[in-house]
């Protein structure tokens, strides 16, 4: 579909450490929360989702526990750790120092 975008590898790891800096949610909500913060450009499947995930929680990134949502079902829910914060910060500092280069390179002339 036109105007949306897949993820640039390396950067599905930021922004789901940024969804899970607003708060604690399950993991679809996570996929919705980034659609809806990109404004419908990103979509991200159960496929590369899940998987990335369990990858943040093997690094202490972020943390998971079983919980009743709002809905009554039960689901993982998750949220950042203190090490996932730390390194959310890290990740943004990184994102901004390569976007200003590619923003460099695309004005020269």
């Amino acid at each position: 579909m036109p105007g949306r975008a897949d993820v640039l590898q390396g950067t599905m790891d930021l922004l789901i450490l940024k969804a899970l800096s607003i708060g604690p949610m399950h993991g679809w909500g996570i996929g919705e929360r980034i659609r809806a913060m990109s404004q419908d450009v990103f979509q991200i499947g159960q496929g590369s989702l899940y998987p990335a995930l369990h990858r943040l929680e093997l690094r202490d990134w972020i943390a998971s526990a079983w919980q009743t949502t709002e809905h009554n079902r039960i689901a993982r829910v998750y949220e950042l750790t203190p090490t996932g914060e730390r390194r959310l910060t890290e990740e943004v500092e990184s994102w901004q120092r390569y976007a200003g280069a590619v923003q460099r390179v695309l004005g020269a002339r």
